[in-house]
């Protein structure tokens, strides 16, 4: 196979032709030449290495690597550690970075200005400040590239003030910053919003003649797009004598996040129009800009568009394509994309599978979320807290707490999110002990102090299981300022355990946080009608009133045959409404045989009994069930949305239904899924 390559050369001939092979990209003749060698030289190692990780074969420099460190008979020179440097850059491989970090210094190249700005790119690119912050601290003398290398470590790694900082620093050492330094700091101003020094930065642009630069423009614009002074962009967008795909790009994207969609599409359509290359980053800017605004109808033409352009969706695509299908509740479009990733093997893509599991749990196949993470080959702390917030959303709480353990079996370090999916099972599931342990456990075993979240969660959970004195007291000695959540959480677990003083304190505290929140009056009218507190009902609804706030007219969807169905109360619009009518009443009479009976406290209006059984009958939840019921075609489930909470009359209909018409029905409302099943719901009634 390797007949033409030559072998048994004197060293210095050796090098020759593993110079002319590396050059010419024939690697794997280099590497065939270079392990006949008994022992090559230093100057045969670095040119096989920096060969490897120049063509793209890091992972194999760093191999070679390793295997130079082990033989120990020659020290490195600097050429050899730029290379494995540039290699554990490329890689973001942290572990191997600290080792040719030590190396260099071990070998006396602490004070090399070349190598340490090499060093701190590195660790940037790993995203290790503190490896990047002791290689800058150490060097006796810096440069332009060291101050850039080291601010542009602080945006990689999500501290824009430290950058900032940095800069700030950086002039007052009398270092004069580049178009390099201008273009890696002006993220950090768009990461804080922070206009002002944007400016005070597109000043020195200006002052020093660096408006030319491309890349400083497009930062420009950028940074001003994220500032939302989108007319600001616009005319450096306008200014510019060249511009390349990513500074057209950031223009569109200012435009979609600033809510103007039109506009976003008329860049996009001029920058076709002129020829300029479009990129995958392009066509992804303007389908999720599409969603974002609504336009679904829009997204999906450009996406045809996209792929008579010949661009296939790729992995960014699709993740931003799931969330719609999630938003929408459509679990056949998601399945399509379920086939694509398949198809393409995007399935070893983390972001894409988690996506995956988040549109499955959204759209009510927990099941099928599931079998996704059961099938993904690694797991990150995204991916696992996808699932245990899954679990939790469909009340699994005893689930969503052993993933929870095999998380941390598994050498996943949680965060603060996880504590939020795990204590939300916990009180969906009232397992209040549990609860209690894992929230004191935050910041003994962890090192994450509670938000104002997770304090929300332990409300929840203890008003949950009926213990409102204690969640009351708990909010009392909250270290921040109670959230809606947590008022929230007691004022519903008033409902159910029917606690008219604490109701009435949360509620008067939910109007001071958000006295727009039409939920919380018809929550609180709602609790006095159940008492019997007729005028304390209806002031509460005189309140809602005054202030002009609207209750969102409840609305209810449900997706059969690739179509969604929506339903409103008393709604006679569909199709199939005189069967629909005439299936409620047919199973009606059922349900009263069973032990039904219409929960006619949930009807407000002052009408008769009769009056009050017919309006709850016509409730767009039970409309939509009565609906899938009749189109069931053979299947063992129905799938319902409702925009509000679930009334506690359909609530327990529907119960009766599923039991009758042996379905499960899965409703979700604004809450959380019920599962409803032979008589039961997975809430065990309470919402």
């Amino acid at each position: 196979m390797f007949s033409k390559v030559p072998t048994s050369l004197p060293p210095h001939l050796s090098l020759k032709f593993i110079k002319i092979y590396s050059k010419s990209g024939d690697l794997q003749r280099a590497r065939h030449l270079f392990d006949k060698i008994p022992q090559p030289d230093l100057p045969t190692w670095t040119v096989l290495i920096s060969a490897l990780t120049k063509h793209g074969r890091a992972m194999e420099a760093i191999q070679y690597y390793n295997d130079f460190r082990h033989k120990n008979y020659v020290k490195p020179d600097k050429l050899l550690l730029l290379s494995v440097v540039k290699a554990c850059a490329s890689l973001r491989d942290v572990m191997n970075a600290k080792r040719v970090h030590e190396d260099g210094m071990r070998f006396g190249f602490c004070s090399d200005v070349l190598l340490g700005n090499a060093l701190i790119d590195m660790y940037g690119k790993c995203r290790y400040v503190e490896g990047a912050r002791l290689v800058f601290d150490g060097m006796p003398s810096r440069d332009v590239i060291s101050w850039t290398s080291m601010a542009s470590c602080y945006v990689n790694c999500g501290l824009p003030r430290e950058a900032l900082r940095a800069f700030r620093e950086m002039g007052l050492n009398r270092e004069r910053p580049n178009s390099v330094t201008v273009s890696s700091i002006l993220p950090a101003c768009a990461d804080l919003k922070d206009l002002k020094s944007g400016r005070e930065i597109h000043g020195f642009v200006t002052r020093n003649g660096m408006g030319g630069n491309v890349f400083v423009s497009s930062a420009l614009v950028n940074m001003y797009a994220s500032c939302l002074s989108i007319r600001q962009a616009q005319l450096v967008f306008d200014s510019m004598s060249r511009r390349d795909t990513v500074s057209w790009n950031v223009l569109i994207t200012a435009y979609f996040l600033n809510k103007e969609c039109e506009k976003g599409l008329t860049v996009f359509g001029r920058m076709m129009s002129e020829g300029v290359e479009l990129s995958y980053a392009s066509w992804n800017a303007v389908i999720g800009g599409c969603l974002q605004n609504g336009r679904t109808e829009k997204t999906l033409e450009v996406l045809k568009l996209m792929q008579n352009s010949g661009f296939e969706p790729n992995t960014i695509t699709i993740t931003i394509l799931l969330p719609a299908c999630t938003n929408l509740e459509s679990l056949r479009g998601g399945k399509q994309i379920h086939g694509y990733i398949f198809r393409h093997r995007f399935l070893d893509d983390l972001v894409t599978t988690t996506a995956l599991i988040f549109m499955y749990a959204k759209c009510g196949e927990l099941e099928l979320s599931r079998r996704v993470f059961n099938m993904m080959p690694k797991r990150d702390t995204v991916s696992w807290n996808t699932m245990i917030i899954a679990n939790s959303m469909h009340g699994n709480g005893e689930e969503a707490l052993l993933l929870f353990q095999k998380m941390l079996d598994s050498g996943i370090t949680p965060n603060s999110v996880t504590f939020t999916g795990v204590l939300s099972g916990c009180g969906h599931s009232r397992l209040v002990d549990e609860g209690l342990l894992i929230f004191d456990s935050m910041s003994r075993d962890h090192s994450i102090e509670p938000d104002a979240d997770h304090y929300s969660c332990i409300v929840d959970v203890l008003s949950r299981s009926g213990r409102l004195e204690e969640a009351y007291e708990f909010i009392k000695k909250m270290p921040m300022e109670p959230t809606a959540a947590a008022w929230g959480a007691l004022l519903g677990a008033c409902r159910v355990y029917k606690n008219i003083d604490l109701a009435r304190i949360a509620a008067n505290r939910l109007f001071e946080i958000e006295p727009e929140n039409p939920g919380n009056y018809v929550l609180l009218s709602n609790i006095f009608v159940s008492a019997k507190l007729w005028s304390e009902a209806s002031e509460a609804r005189k309140l809602m009133r005054d202030r002009g706030v609207t209750k969102n007219p409840g609305c209810s969807w449900i997706e059969v045959k690739n179509r969604v169905h929506t339903f409103v109360a008393g709604d006679k619009s569909n199709d199939q409404s005189d069967d629909i009518y005439r299936f409620l009443d047919q199973i009606g009479e059922k349900m009263r045989f069973s032990g039904y009976f219409p929960n006619t406290d949930f009807v407000l209006q002052d009408v008769d009994q009769e009056e009050k059984e017919e309006i709850l009958c016509n409730h767009s939840e039970k409309l939509a069930v009565a609906f899938g019921l009749l189109n069931l075609n053979g299947e063992s489930s129905i799938r319902v949305f409702k925009n509000l909470r679930i009334c506690g009359d359909c609530h327990n209909a529907i119960k009766f239904m599923a039991k009758i018409a042996g379905v499960q029905i899965i409703v979700r409302d604004s809450l959380r899924f019920h599962h409803f099943k032979d008589g039961l719901c997975s809430c065990r009634d309470f919402w």
